[in-house]
């Protein structure tokens, strides 16, 4: 199964290239490479990425050891809820992670249970064991490459929220994700601003 999915991935991306090398060429017609690039590779998924907060300062005052044991921690916790609800995990990167699923309200789900279990764990642990999520979401078409890799606004906006403009607890996500989700327990409230790639952008609550 491992070897399959390598074939796969290859494949993807080797036909990626060649076609990314045809629209290179003098004359070439980009816009019928690009609709082929979108039909071969476009697809319709809710894209997530997280992020540890304070993780950097805590590599720099704890070393290089606690830097590994916070993400082998992390990912022991939830990479089980991830399969739990369906998703992908495309890639992890440091104290990041890139996950895919197919609806957004599983995504939610995911999200909401990842922040539970990790309140749960640091309940009883000193300052610099704590595990601290930020979670951004996104939603729509976008180009995904195998199990390699997706690429499109949505992914970028997910990227920006998740890694860069939520704190610790928050679960943020584009206003596509909002439209598609009907979960009766959670609401959203709009951000001032939206990263590139979303017209609005919410941080997501449970209702009390």
């Amino acid at each position: 199964m491992a070897y399959r999915r390598v074939i796969a991935s290859g494949a993807s991306e080797d036909r990626l290239e060649k076609l990314i090398e045809e629209r290179l060429k003098p004359g070439a017609d980009k816009d019928m490479i690009d609709q082929r690039i979108w039909d071969l590779f476009g697809e319709e998924w809710c894209v997530m990425f997280t992020d540890l907060s304070g993780f950097s300062r805590g590599v720099a005052r704890f070393g290089i050891i606690h830097f590994l044991q916070t993400i082998f921690e992390s990912e022991r916790l939830l990479v089980p809820v991830i399969e739990d609800h369906d998703g992908i995990l495309l890639k992890s990167e440091g104290d990041s992670l890139l996950v895919i699923f197919r609806k957004v309200n599983k995504a939610i789900q995911c999200s909401l249970k990842m922040q539970e279990i990790l309140i749960e764990y640091n309940r009883d642990k000193p300052e610099e064991e704590k595990i601290l999520l930020c979670i951004g979401l996104g939603f729509g078409t976008m180009l995904r490459i195998g199990d390699a890799d997706v690429f499109g606004a949505e992914v970028n906006a997910a990227s920006k929220l998740g890694e860069d403009t939520a704190e610790a607890w928050e679960i943020l996500v584009t206003g596509s994700v909002k439209k598609m989700c009907d979960l009766d327990n959670v609401e959203f409230i709009k951000l001032d601003e939206a990263p590139p790639g979303a017209s609005e952008a919410y941080s997501i609550v449970l209702k009390k």
